[in-house]
This record gives C-alpha cells, structure tokens and sequence, in this order.
C-alpha cells in the first residue's frame, strides 16, 4: 500500500539523517556514527564508574580503555558470599497480635522492638555480590595522541583507538552469550607492534571482618594461559559454599609468548586475542554441586574450535537480535556529535534530544547484557560489581530498585529477558511459603524489601525496612505484565499458583482498622520514609547501641494500592483461566474494603492510613505514588479528583534525589501527560545522578536501576497503554518536535512504529501479535487498513477508537 511505502521510506531518510560525520578535531577520529547508540570520550576513564560495560548476562566487564596500564574488571554473576541457607524463625507469628496491637494503640516503637525480637529473620542480612577478577595489560604507552574510547551499542563493543609513536593501536571489547567468553583483540596498523604483558588477579576481602575464610590463587597455566580459582567468603554465619575458576586464554599472531608464574608476555606480535572465561560450582539456590574446572574447560574447549572472526559474528548476531528490535529517533542538534560527558554537560542550557535516545539505548543495552534467559535478574548494579563489601550488598532490593530494572522490558520488546525475573519470583515462593506460616500465621506466601541469590525471603536489615510486606505482591504485578504485553495464556496458567499464593496470604493477613469498615497490612511501612506523628520519634535501640527511626505502620498507602492491583490482577486472571470462582468474589469484595485514597490536610495524596506528617521533608521514595507509576490504581481520567493532591506531592518531594529516585518522577509526570517536566528531570538526572558513562548515582554509589528506569519514562513520554487503550505522545517535550519510534511494544499484544512531526503523528502502523482488539486514543476521524484494505473501526468511548485485528497481521493508521 502507497501509506506504507511511505512510511518506511520516511524511516530510512531518517536514520540515515542520523549517521552524520563527526567535526573535525584532534581528539576524534575522522569516522561515521549515531549519536542515539554511540557513547565516546576522548579520556580514558579515571574511576571505575567511569569505565564502559559489556556483558552477555552471566559474565560482564568494564573496561578502562588505559593505554599504559589497561584495566579490565570482571564478574560472574552467582560469585556471592554465603550458601543456601534459611532466614525462617519458627513460631513467630506468636507474637504478631501483640506487634498489631502496639500499632493500633499508638505505640509505633514497642512495636517496631518486638517486631525486631520476634519477626526478623536470622541471619538479620542477606549474602553479597562478589568481585571477581582484574586483568592489568601492561603496554607502557603512556603519552597517545587522536584519543577515543567509545561503546557501540549497535553491536556491544567497546572500541579503544589511538596514536602512539606513529602506529594506530585498537582495543575492541565484547561479551559473547554464544560462546560464553569476554573476548579482547587488539591490533595494530604495523607488523610487529603489539608488546604487552598480562597479569589476571584476584580480590581479596582480609579488609572486612567477616571475610575471614575466602581465598584465591592465581596461576600461569601451560603457555598460554592464566587462571584463578577460589572460594567465596563465610557472612553473617553462613558458609561460604561457592568456588569459581577464571581463566584467560592468549592467541597471538605472530611474535612471541611466554608466561613466567603468573605474568603472561607477548612480544611483537602483529594482533593479540585474549579470551576471558568463568564458572562457579552455583546450580541454583539450593544446590552447588557443579564442577567449575568442567564448565571452564568445555568453554575453552568451544572457543578453541571456532576463529575470532567467527566468535564476533555469532556474538553479534545473538545481541543484535534483541537490540534491533526497536529504533527510537528524536532531533539531533551539533551537540549530539560531542563526547558523551560534555553532551551531558551541555544539555543543560541547548537541546539535545537525540541525547534522551541515547540514554534510552542504553537502558535497553544494560538489560539485554545483565538479564538472559537462563541467567540471574540484573541486581543493584546489573552484574557489574568492583567491590567485595559493595553498598547495599549488591543485592535484590524490591520496595523500587528490582522492579524499576525491569519496567521497560516489555514495551522494549524484550520480554525473553523478564524470565530471569520470572524464575526468581518463582523461587522466592519456596522460602516464603514457610516465612508466611511462620512469621505471621498465614497460608500462601509472602515476600518482603531484600533477597540474594540464595532466595532468602524474611524480613531483614531491620525493622525500619523489613515491614515491607508486599515486596513479593509487587513483584507478581509483573507477571501479569507480561501476559498483558504478550496475551500469553500457556504462561499466565503457569504463574497463576504464584498469583493466587499471594493474594491467598494478603487474604490471612489482612486486618481491620480500628473504628472503620477497612482492611489493613499490620505491620506496614512506606518505603524508608518515617512517619511524622504521635509516638514516632528517634529512639535508642538497646540490642545495637545505636538510635534509629521506625516506619512501621498500619496500611501504608503503598501497601494498599500494591494490593488494589494484585487482587484486580487476580481477578482477570482467574477470570480468564476460568478457575477459582469462590475465592475470586471473596478477593473483590476485601478489595472495596481496602483503604481508599485519601487526601491529607495539606491537600497531598496521604502516604499512610493516618495523616501524618513528613520527617524527611524531600525524602526519595515516592511509594504513595505507586498507584500512579507503575501501579494502575491512580489515572488521570479515572480518578481526576486525585491528579492535584499527587501533584502537589511531587511539587513538595522537589526534582532532586538520587538516580533512581529521579527516573521515577520523570516516569511519574509522564503518566500526568507534563511532558517538560519530565524532561526537565531527565536533565537534572544528568547533571547531578549520572556517571559520564551514564550509569546512575544513588547516594554517591553506582546503581544501574536509574539508567534503566529512564528507558522507562522516555517510553511513558511518548506511549502509554495502561488505560486499555494506546495513546500516543501522551506527554510529548516542547524539544521533541520531531522523531520516530518503531518496534516499542504495548498491552494487547501490539507492537508499533510511528513517527511525527512538528508534534503531530504523521504515521502509524500497528502489528497485532496475539489478534486482540486494538483501541486507539485520536481526536481525528481515522482509516485503518490491512493488506490495502480498509477495516471496520467503532467510536469506544470519549476519543478512543477500536477495530478487531487478526493474529501476525500489519494496520495502517490514516488521518491520524
């Protein structure tokens, strides 16, 4: 059809717009690039934060791009302290009406002690994530000239260029997922350039207490080869069960190679390849009885059957089947050809939207290289962790961190990589079931605010975070997500006994609110926030000599918007798989007695059952506003009478915080259609949140949940599903003007390509993957043709417009 012609033709004259050459200067070389998928610098990186990631979803490494010293740090993603263990205390629902009554009678502190004595689980912290190696490469090529390190995320590799002595060297760096290796090649423009030695070395953890009985040992193995094999630490009392072996494996050409003890050289040779590869003895949460010498052999075994040429190309193929699924496309300005850091430093005061594409990309290239079918989710810092005693442990943190991974998995038509987190949830039930019977009473299973790799699932780091109840309800929204997304019923029948163990717990644990007809979580908390009310004040905590803040509550405002969704959820999908029918009307009728939402005397959205006050002022966590984003609780059209009392809460809140914080907000004011006040915060996230590699910053840490959940509000800018309906630019920036989106993914099961300009779509095209019907948010009188024909459309309601679709079949929208 001519409609479509053109629209493709459009996508083409556009992209190609996009690869535009670079201005002439000293610091970068004469060559083409994208300025949406190319991050470059003219500096190598200084801290760690800095360096540039790869990965292939279990093993990944940052790369410096040092032309003396290089340094490249690597992780294997189940390298953690501990082994499997148990947090479960027995018979601690005993003293759950006492903890509930303290509560009620307005004793928070009595409360949040007993809860502390009786309910946390023990060991009170989770394991952490591990570092596992650096690989020091010593060239002595300290003064370079023409200067550029740069990550593609077209194809995942890191590039390192530059001029010494007359000879143009080039370090790539890449992860396979196919061949399980970190690959490193470096080549030069003269024979017999490349002099270098290598050393591969352990981290050790003698500088923390607890770490008393890890070690490692490192190796020169035959000619060619370096090894390091090791066991993770004791922590908390549990022993340290996981070892690991890494290896590099040297294939020069030319030249030659020798290795004394644990230094491989190799002199004057034309090209160098360096294979890095790592295993631990992890099977899965209960069971670490692989053979980690095996696994590494089978994989050098593989690599030594295959040339690098070939290495690269399956590797690339593998990545780019995820990557080039969607292509977004926003105006580019003669910044968007500067190195990323000043980009990020002159967004602030002239446009560059093609920035926003940038960061958008690389959120995707973060998932796709920290989160594989068949790998762990991507934790606190993906799986890039330099630290043995990291902050936070590197962990799973679900009252925000976890779920804000994964929020732009689906409409970025990544929805293979949700099964890593699927696999937890799953996983998470076995010791919740037990938590749910033992610390509270109750059937089903519950889930609260940490977890490590061994599925840990009591409450732990203390009171003021572990009444976090609904971490493991959060998590099941999900799940049904990802059946909204993709309409897949095989899967929805398989976590529906996930759902339903959920909602079967929340059913038990629910309790009435004194003097009211509502039902209320008892212990709760909102998120780290302290309430500002009677009894709730800093106190000294005789067990650990030190004074803190408790948050417990009854039925935080989150909790209960957590619980509208999960039992609505429920009740579609038992709906849909036509089962449970009793238990289906007993959940809707304890949904109307969940607290409502409630607006408090300075006219802000109630954070708690109670109105009370804020003793953090600006405090980080927006979790009242989950119903909002990414909750469906609160929405702009059904519930309008509740849009100025969030608003004013995130006027109060501020646009600051850490990186995740400020990803939320932009998402936030996404879905309240203020599209330059998102982007606004987007800048702000630059400026003040993020690494000059675009990592984000939470507290002066690296954390990678904001650069992923900004993938997500640039998504909310420009399409928003969660009405039932697609709505398209729904919060579009003033900067914005024109642009592209093809690929992104909606609920139904549609995925679009659509573009606009001078703020106005121009076209639309809509695969409906799963035959639903498809509705359409449009102030204009549109056609709507499949295979040249026009198709029978009908007014829904208001502005929105529906039409049947047919399974794998392509829409045209005309007029739009």
């Amino acid at each position: 059809m001519k409609i479509k012609k053109i629209f493709l033709l459009t996508l083409v004259l556009s992209a190609n717009m996009a690869l535009t050459q670079v201005k002439n200067t000293p610091e970068a070389t004469q060559t083409t690039f994208d300025p949406a998928t190319v991050l470059w610098y003219d500096q190598p990186a200084s801290i760690w934060e800095e360096a540039l990631p790869v990965g292939n979803g279990r093993i990944g490494a940052m790369v410096y791009g040092k032309s003396g010293e290089e340094k490249i740090h690597f992780n294997e993603e189940t390298y953690w302290t501990g082994g499997p263990y148990s947090t479960v205390v027995k018979g601690g629902y005993k003293k759950l009406p006492e903890i509930q009554q303290y509560i009620f009678n307005g004793e928070p502190i009595k409360a949040h002690k007993l809860f502390g004595r009786a309910l946390m689980g023990y060991p009170v912290e989770q394991q952490k994530y591990q570092s596992l190696a650096n690989l020091h490469l010593f060239f002595g090529q300290d003064s370079v000239d023409q200067y550029r390190r740069s990550l593609d995320l077209k194809t995942g590799i890191v590039t390192v260029e530059y001029k010494y002595k007359g000879v143009n060297y080039t370090k790539e760096i890449f992860a396979s997922a196919v061949d399980q290796t970190i690959a490193i090649r470096i080549t030069a423009d003269k024979p017999g350039s490349i002099t270098f030695d290598a050393e591969l070395r352990g981290v050790r953890n003698s500088a923390h207490s607890n770490y008393a009985t890890d070690y490692f040992r490192m190796d020169g193995l035959g000619e060619d080869q370096l090894k390091i094999t090791g066991k993770s630490a004791d922590y908390m009392g549990v022993t340290g069960k996981l070892k690991y072996e890494a290896r590099i494996k040297a294939i020069p050409e030319g030249g030659t190679m020798s290795i004394d003890d644990t230094m491989l050289s190799i002199k004057n040779a034309d090209s160098a390849t360096l294979y890095f590869v790592a295993a631990t003895n992890f099977v899965n949460y209960k069971d670490v009885t692989a053979d980690e010498n095996g696994r590494v052999e089978n994989m050098l075994k593989k690599l030594q059957e295959n040339s690098f040429a070939d290495i690269k190309k399956k590797a690339l193929v593998d990545y780019k089947k995820y990557f080039d699924r969607v292509t977004l496309t926003l105006p580019t300005t003669e910044n968007s050809f500067l190195p990323t850091d000043e980009r990020m430093a002159e967004i602030q005061s002239s446009p560059d939207p093609q920035l926003s594409t940038l960061c958008y990309n690389f959120g995707r290239y973060l998932l796709i290289s920290s989160s594989r079918p068949g790998t762990q989710p991507a934790n606190l810092q993906g799986i890039w962790n330099n630290d043995m005693n990291p902050a936070w442990d590197s962990k799973y943190t679900t009252n925000i961190n976890t779920e804000m991974n994964y929020w732009a998995v689906e409409s970025a038509n990544l929805p293979e990589l949700s099964e890593p987190l699927t696999t937890m949830v799953k996983e998470l039930t076995d010791q919740g079931t037990e938590i749910a019977r033992e610390h509270y009473g109750a059937k089903g299973w519950v889930f609260h605010q940490n977890t490590d790799l061994w599925r840990v699932a009591a409450p732990m780091d203390g009171p003021t975070w572990g009444t976090f109840t609904v971490g493991g309800a959060w998590l099941t929204t999900h799940l049904w997500e990802h059946y909204l997304f993709t309409q897949d019923k095989e899967y929805l029948k398989e976590v529906y006994p996930i759902m339903k163990g959920s909602v079967e717990f929340f059913m038990d644990f629910l309790v009435e609110y004194p003097g009211k007809d509502w039902l209320v979580t008892n212990p709760s908390n909102s998120p780290e926030n302290p309430p500002e009310g009677k009894g709730y004040k800093y106190f000294y905590d005789e067990i650990t000599g030190m004074y803190y803040f408790t948050t417990i509550v009854a039925g935080s405002t989150i909790d209960m918007q957590i619980l509208k969704d999960l039992f609505s959820y429920f009740d579609s999908a038992s709906e849909i798989l036509d089962i449970d029918p009793d238990l289906r009307k007993q959940v809707a009728m304890a949904r109307k007695r969940l607290v409502p939402s409630q607006i408090g005397k300075d006219g802000t959205l109630q954070e708690w059952t109670e109105d009370y006050g804020q003793m953090e002022k600006n405090h980080r966590h927006a979790s009242h506003l989950y119903g909002l984003y990414p909750g469906n609780v609160i929405s702009v059209t059904r519930t309008p009478e509740l849009i100025e009392p969030v608003k004013k809460t995130l006027e109060l809140r501020g646009d600051g915080a850490s990186g995740w914080s400020r990803a939320w907000k932009t998402c936030l004011w996404a879905r309240l259609r203020d599209g330059d006040r998102a982007n606004s915060i987007f800048k702000g996230y630059l400026k003040e949140q993020s690494y000059p590699s675009l990592f984000a910053i939470c507290a002066k840490q690296f954390q990678v949940d904001g650069s992923l959940g900004m993938s997500a509000g640039i998504t909310e800018m420009l399409i928003q599903s969660h009405e039932g309906y697609l709505d398209l630019l729904p919060a579009l920036p003033s900067e914005w003007s024109d642009g592209q989106f093809t690929g992104v993914c909606a609920r139904g099961g549609f995925e679009l390509d659509f573009s606009w300009k001078d703020k106005n779509l121009t076209s639309v095209a809509i695969l409906s993957k799963a035959g639903t019907p498809c509705s359409l948010k449009t102030t204009n009188k549109i056609k709507v043709f499949s295979d040249g024909k026009p198709i029978k459309t009908k007014k829904r309601t208001g502005q929105v417009v529906e039409f049947n679709t047919e399974k794998d079949k392509t829409y045209i929208i005309e007029g739009i």
